[in-house]
């Protein structure tokens, strides 16, 4: 592939150090910890809701979902579908709780309700999810950008990660949201931008794709039979809502931003703004997808470099030119479907406009992982060092710790990137992962925030209970064939659901149950 020419290169590097400059301005602010993960309550709702529309819209969603649109079809648009009825619980239910307890950990609570163990449990989950999910944005990124640039992946990794720790230790939660509102602009742009460029080369343009899509079924949601053993619509939609509600109601990444707002109703508005720019913009990048498909449906030459790349890769060093092109001829769509737009980027996209969408690719990842790296030392320093190592901890010690905690957090997220290297595809890994490691989470957090009679004996037998199963589900697989009748027989994405629904129906099942023993003794 080609190299970037050098304005391309300009424009990436002036972005990056915008990124730099605009934590130095916010440094001069953060003095202690309460400037550090609230910004002292100063943030307007409007800026609030930018900068969790840009989380949301990370680079997974910027690569992987054209990624998927390209190799099968708009299944996965089910999950921006299911946002809303999330949405209306946490900004009726959950923000108004949050503000009230004034916790800037999202999990604090869960100790005053349950005792020790279930705050331990909850804070371990969520760092698990967040390494899991700044390796995979880590790992777009240098996916993408090693097609563009030729660098190694794991030199772009260490890079960008730079970058993203050093605004982030200098300004704290009020840089991170005003640099995703900046980003979450950029990116927005640059998918716009991407689609105008891609039907431009299209003949026939919009009624072309229209027409190669409808043939190909591109256009579809999935099956609506109620199957869960596949990818059906309900599962997607059953998946959307329990990881978006785990997103606004127990993710810190979220939950500390409803601290940084002027008011309970401006924190709750945010998370309505983040919705309704969020569902418009991933159907953006379904329609990205979807034209890729019929442009190199009707070039297909042109995306010969991209398979015969894959399949080099899948067989490895050694492997003779005949082989790889015969792999090459056998691959299917979803088998490099998150290449074909890195690849059409440095191949089709004008000098100086690749620049510009190159920076709005990393925008969408920077902001994620900022966000996270911002929280994931937050709840370090206030769920696990405060908790159990020293309580009483001086303005500047707190600020060292989480100054500390976000570069540690970066750097794990860039070995877990560095790990990912090689996977099929970047939205199924961290669908899957986060599924894994949000399902016992939030079940516990809805059994404490629903069920007043569940007492903590109930709830560590339900967490047990529901640990086991998570555990069953995830790795069943792994079972001998001979023992089929034993392995999970569902969707991977139902480990959230039916991990969430384990714990909070059998937290309420003992709960009665010891009850009913007191009762009768």
């Amino acid at each position: 592939m080609k190299q970037l020419p050098l304005i391309d290169l300009a424009v990436i590097l002036v972005y990056l150090i915008a990124m730099v400059l605009v934590g130095y301005f916010f440094s001069r602010k953060n003095k202690d910890a309460d400037q550090f993960t609230k910004a002292s309550g100063h943030i307007p709702g409007w800026a609030i809701g930018l900068s969790i529309y840009a989380t949301f819209l990370s680079s997974n969603t910027f690569l992987g979902v054209p990624g998927k649109a390209f190799g099968s079809n708009w299944n996965a648009f089910a999950f921006s579908i299911s946002m809303p009825f999330a949405a209306w619980v946490a900004a009726k239910y959950f923000v108004p709780f949050y503000r009230s307890t004034g916790e800037v950990s999202a999990y604090t609570n869960l100790e005053k309700r349950f005792g020790p163990w279930a705050r331990t449990y909850a804070v371990v989950c969520f760092l698990l999810t967040q390494i899991a999910r700044l390796g995979s944005i880590f790992f777009g990124l240098s996916l993408t950008l090693q097609a563009l640039t030729g660098f190694n992946m794991q030199l772009i990794m260490l890079i960008t990660g730079i970058v993203i720790i050093l605004y982030t230790v200098m300004g704290g939660i009020e840089a991170v949201i005003w640099t995703e509102v900046v980003q979450g602009v950029l990116k927005t742009l640059g998918a716009l931008l991407i689609i105008y460029l891609v039907v431009s080369n299209i003949d026939g343009g919009v009624g072309t794709i229209l027409e190669v899509g409808r043939r190909d079924n591109k256009f579809s949601l999935g099956t609506t039979d109620l199957d869960f053993t596949s990818g059906s619509l309900w599962v997607i939609l059953l998946y959307g809502f329990f990881i978006n509600l785990n997103n606004f109601g127990m993710d810190q990444n979220y939950v500390q931003r409803y601290h940084t707002a002027t008011s309970p109703k401006a924190a709750a508005k945010s998370i309505w703004l983040c919705v309704w720019i969020y569902i418009p913009a991933s159907f953006l990048f379904f329609v990205i997808g979807s034209c890729l498909y019929t442009y190199y449906q009707l070039n297909p030459d042109l995306i010969e470099p991209v398979k015969l790349q894959v399949a080099a890769e899948q067989l490895g060093a050694g492997a003779g030119l005949a082989d790889i092109k015969s792999l090459a001829a056998a691959l299917k769509p979803q088998d490099y479907g998150d290449k074909v737009m890195p690849h059409f980027m440095v191949t089709m996209i004008p000098a100086g406009l690749a620049g510009l969408i190159i920076s709005a690719i990393l925008s969408a990842g920077m902001s994620t992982i900022s966000s996270g790296m911002n929280a994931s030392a937050t709840v370090f320093t206030e769920d696990i060092y405060k908790r159990y190592i020293r309580k009483n901890t001086t303005d500047k010690q707190e600020l060292r710790l989480l100054h500390i905690g976000t570069v540690v957090f970066g750097l794990l997220g860039m070995i877990a990137g560095v790990l990912m290297i090689g996977v099929k595809s970047v939205l199924d890994i961290w669908w899957q992962l986060s599924g894994i490691f949000a399902g016992g989470m939030l079940g516990l957090f809805l059994l404490g925030f629903i069920s007043k009679r569940t007492g903590n004996n109930a709830a560590l037998a339900a967490a047990i209970t529901g640990i086991l199963v998570i555990i069953w589900m995830t790795f069943s697989y792994l079972i001998p064939d001979k023992y089929n009748y034993l392995k999970y027989p569902l969707h991977a994405n139902m480990i959230i659901v039916v991990g969430t629904l384990v714990i909070f129906l059998s937290g309420v099942f003992f709960s009665l149950f010891q009850k009913r023993k007191i009762a009768e003794s």
